[in-house]
């Protein structure tokens, strides 16, 4: 899961900076979770796409480029977005 997250981000927004780490071991016991982890994700991403994009509006890309790993066993992103 974190290479295809890497891989749609990378291909939709070119980012300048893009960290993605699997921070599903935290959520052990929380909805969504399951045993092996690829469940729960902290993305840091820097895109020229970004400016002048609200915080909304960026989040929303962000998520809409990540529809099929939601279909697949993606269950929550906590997002840190920025311009580059």
């Amino acid at each position: 899961m974190e290479s295809r997250i890497i891989r749609a981000l990378t291909l939709a927004f070119a980012p300048s900076e893009l960290i993605v780490i699997d921070d599903s071991e935290s959520h052990r016991g929380h909805g969504g979770y399951k045993e092996g982890g690829e469940t729960h994700f902290n993305v840091k991403i820097r895109s020229k796409v970004f400016l002048g994009m609200s915080q909304i509006s960026a989040h929303r890309a962000v998520m809409s480029e990540l529809k099929s790993e939601f279909n697949d066993g993606l269950h929550a992103l906590s997002l840190d977005i920025g311009d580059a």
